[in-house]
């Protein structure tokens, strides 16, 4: 009987320098057996509630009925499944001559092989829902995130509250308010936002005490003499320019983000999440649909000219009408196809002595967004999956068309606390969003590796 367990390949005895090897003890194949098909473990898969199984094993009951439940037990296991490395190594060492029958067996059946790359490829898709030591995350986004997004957004809900019940209006802006009407001091606000620059004119507007209907009525002539004495030529061309455009439409022009969206709401809201979520389609809408207004001023300010880099008046390209050169195009073009985020950060760079927080949000923003899509894009080229890149171009396009047409006809009924709600969280909230995706895409990619 002790000479016939000698020869037996599914039995094993410990080393002959072992000094418990007196006993005499033997470990057998059954010992190691997966409860599925009651063979030798391969790649032993150990579950949350304890039980192994074989992985392919595991594969063919997850195919078989979409359930992420132990097939003994039924206990559902969170995250995706690994492999037992020390359970696997330790029977690999036992027994190997059976472990390499049981692997080629594994490789000549093409139901088992189609088994194990779909239930890889559900693994892939999903998020990583526990770190390494075993520890359970089941919520979408928790942890400290989480909290300092729903903190944050319990104060953002108390002061749009206050502000609303405090009746501040955007109406109050010089963009309401008809250029007629306006004091003097609201010549010299106006003045003052045309650049740092306009701050020294500021004494001698006031001390002449000008108006709104004493603005329209001066040249340039007048701004070159005394009282006024704008000397500097590029100085008065800004004033002229924008003065003239004040003419035309009556009232002041917005000249930064808080005015655009008084005068603007619907559009800038479309705008701030277009641009987050389809920069190119969202600037395609501005070449088609707001070309003067907007794009121009756009690719003047990302795409300078040689002779403009050393103006840092942000006003002045906001006022350059001019159609672009091919150096231009060819500059933008190439980052519109490659880096639609790089143009939206580099156009909040501009802004940041106007707008010093909400530029630094959009820029921190456009830098989670592009590292987001550089992960999609590998996402899609380590599975192979290049082909179907023009249909999910084409379903993209889709959606974001019957959203926006959606939202268009809907917009009059939405009330205009919720609107600035959305637009608030689009622009200070979304960056922390995003750093949570951003480390939810690194872990899967270490999972991918590991």
């Amino acid at each position: 009987m002790e000479e016939s367990s000698q020869n037996d390949p599914n039995t094993t005895t410990l080393e002959e320098d072992d000094p418990l090897k007196s006993t005499g003890p033997q470990i057998s194949v059954s010992e190691f057996s997966c409860h599925c098909c009651y063979d030798i473990l391969v790649n032993p898969t150990t579950l949350n509630c304890g039980h192994s199984f074989c992985r392919h094993c595991l594969a063919l009951w997850w195919a078989s009925s979409k359930k992420t439940e132990c097939p003994e037990c039924r206990e559902r296991w969170e995250g995706f499944p690994k492999v037992n490395i020390l359970l696997r190594d330790a029977i690999e060492k036992l027994f190997p001559d059976a472990i390499r029958m049981r692997f080629e067996d594994i490789q000549q059946d093409s139901d088992i092989v189609q088994s194990l790359a779909a239930f890889q490829k559900y693994g892939n898709d999903q998020a990583p829902s526990a770190t390494n030591t075993g520890r359970v995350n089941p919520q979408r986004g928790g942890g400290f995130f989480s909290g300092v997004l729903t903190a944050l957004t319990g104060v953002a809900v108390v002061l749009l509250v206050y502000h609303w019940s405090s009746r501040e209006s955007e109406h109050d802006l010089l963009v309401h308010k008809a250029v007629a009407r306006w004091t003097a001091e609201d010549v010299v606000l106006w003045l003052e936002q045309l650049g740092p620059w306009a701050s020294l004119y500021r004494d001698r507007f006031l001390s002449e005490r000008v108006n709104g209907r004493l603005l329209l009525t001066l040249t340039e002539e007048e701004f070159s003499r005394a009282p006024y004495n704008i000397e500097n030529s590029s100085h008065r061309r800004a004033i002229l320019l924008e003065l003239e455009r004040v003419k035309a439409l009556g009232v002041k022009p917005p000249q930064n983000l808080w005015e655009y969206k008084a005068v603007n709401p619907g559009r800038s809201l479309f705008l701030l999440y277009a641009l987050k979520s389809s920069p190119r389609l969202g600037l395609l809408y501005l070449y088609l649909f707001d070309y003067t207004d907007t794009f121009l001023p756009f690719i003047h300010t990302i795409c300078p000219l040689q002779e403009d880099i050393s103006s840092d008046d942000i006003i002045t390209k906001l006022l350059d009408l001019r159609e672009p050169t091919w150096k231009q195009w060819r500059e933008f073009l190439v980052k519109y196809s490659f880096l639609p985020y790089q143009l939206i950060a580099e156009f909040a760079w501009d802004w940041l002595e106007v707008h010093y927080w909400t530029s630094r949000f959009l820029i921190v923003n456009a830098m989670l967004l592009s590292v987001l899509e550089l992960f999609s894009f590998w996402r899609i080229w380590s599975r192979s999956e290049l082909k179907t890149v023009p249909q999910r171009m084409w379903s993209h396009f889709w959606k974001v068309s019957t959203q926006g047409l959606f939202v268009a006809m809907f917009w009059p009924l939405i009330p205009q606390f919720v609107c600035n709600c959305l637009f608030y969280w689009a622009l200070y909230f979304n960056p922390i969003i995003n750093i949570d995706l951003v480390v939810k895409e690194v872990r899967r990619l270490e999972t991918q590796v590991l």
